[in-house]
């Protein structure tokens, strides 16, 4: 008995804060417009944005907000609430619009005394998880008054309820793509329509006007690759990029047309490359005492174009202390080259200077610290720098010479007393 009235708790629980993930409501800003018209007979369309919600129930239900516009959306075979499992009302950014789809157009299950209202939506979460974007239908028993547009359907009071359903939903998981070069990428795109068997139209583009893939279901035509057609018919549009390149960063567009209503999603691939860093010299540099040397860091084959090198210098034993060790000093005589353009579109920067070599540099560490957009930490090069006295190579310049000067000396001596005793022992007859 215990344990049944703890299971009767949980799932009154679950009743009540939404069990599964699974949102009842969604508060939206409804984007309306009202036509004016002057003295004069001139119309002006005004803009206004509205509370609103976009509640999921049954027509006896009372809305969550009875202040705000509600779009309770009943149920059809088009289940919007499972598109948005993955979110929650407080990290979901909802906007309601009129469309201006043609209302004369009979839609399936539409009634022959019907007429019908249509409004766009688009969900999209704050943490780019997803983007749901769709059509509501509004059935009404009265026709738009004057020219058949949205401008001219009847005034939605601010506390009206309309009861709807949903028609076509879009939605993809990848509204932001990051990707580095020669990946393989795909743009998840899907789509539903509420009736089986729908004349659609869908596409895909680069730009916004590039058309690199299109499907037309009732003459079958197809036009581009990168589509896989046996899923198409489930509603899985999406795009796969077999090998990224610079060139296909940019907004792509999914979209599917169903007369009268089309939907469309953007989704943003960026291409970022991670530099490749490198030093002209070895991780120990010995240089005598005066001596000058150009120190190179290079940033190779990164993209974007933005990337930041910076080059300091520390003690490497002080750095070591916990606490109280001295920031690193940052070199002001570094010099940027320009940007070299490479052919697969990347780029190359180099952050250099020279090096004056002084006793009192001798054992701390010079680092390159190079960022770039792509990078989570910047990427860090060291060396450290050996400083000899000029001193101890002149005496080893010295003795060497002595040296050298003695063996010479010496082998003119000899040679010498050689020649001697030659000339000596030609002189004796016997």
């Amino acid at each position: 008995m215990y344990l049944l009235n703890i299971l009767t708790l949980f799932l009154f629980l679950c009743a009540g804060v939404q069990c599964g993930h699974q949102l009842s409501w969604l508060p939206c800003k409804f984007s309306d417009h009202r036509v004016l018209t002057n003295n004069e007979g001139a119309r002006d369309v005004q803009q206004k944005e509205r509370n609103a919600m976009l509640q999921f129930g049954h027509k006896d239900d009372t809305p969550i907000n009875p202040d705000a516009i509600t779009f309770l959306i009943t149920e059809s075979k088009l289940d919007l609430q499972s598109y948005l499992e993955d979110g929650d009302a407080d990290h979901i950014d909802c906007v309601i619009h009129r469309s201006s789809a043609d209302p004369d157009v009979k839609w399936p299950g539409q009634k022959s005394h019907e007429y019908n209202c249509w409004f766009s939506f688009t969900l999209t979460h704050r943490d780019s998880l997803f983007t749901v974007s769709g059509v509501l239908r509004y059935p009404s028993e009265h026709p738009p008054s004057g020219e058949e547009t949205a401008r001219n359907w009847p005034v939605i009071e601010d506390r009206e309820t309309l009861f709807t359903t949903a028609a076509m939903i879009m939605k993809t998981q990848t509204p932001s793509v990051t990707s580095g070069l020669g990946f393989q990428k795909k743009l998840h795109c899907q789509f539903a329509v509420d009736h089986k068997r729908p004349n659609v139209t869908v596409r895909w583009h680069q730009q916004h006007y590039t058309d690199i893939f299109s499907h037309a279901s009732h003459s079958g035509k197809t036009k581009g690759t990168g589509v896989d057609l046996r899923k198409l018919a489930s509603g899985d549009l999406s795009y796969t990029l077999p090998f990224t390149k610079v060139l296909h960063a940019g907004t792509y567009t999914c979209s599917a047309s169903v007369l009268p209503l089309f939907i469309s999603l953007n989704i943003i691939l960026q291409i970022q490359e991670s530099p490749q860093v490198s030093l002209s010299v070895a991780p120990t540099l010995t240089l005598q005492e005066g001596e000058q040397k150009k120190v190179v860091c290079e940033a190779e084959n990164y993209y974007p174009l933005d990337v930041h090198i910076v080059w300091s210098e520390r003690d490497p034993e002080v750095s070591s202390q916990r606490v109280g060790a001295p920031l690193p000093k940052v070199l002001k005589n570094l010099l940027l080259s320009s940007h070299k353009h490479n052919t697969d579109k990347t780029f190359s920067l180099s952050g250099f200077f020279y090096l004056q070599a002084s006793l009192e540099q001798s054992g701390r560490q010079f680092t390159c610290t190079v960022s770039h957009q792509s990078l989570r930490m910047p990427i860090k090069k060291s060396f450290i720098l050996i400083v000899e006295e000029p001193s101890s190579l002149l005496f080893i310049l010295t003795v060497c010479g002595f040296v050298v000067l003695l063996l010479v000396t010496l082998y003119f001596a000899l040679s010498y007393l050689h020649q001697a005793k030659e000339r000596l022992l030609a002189k004796k007859p016997y």
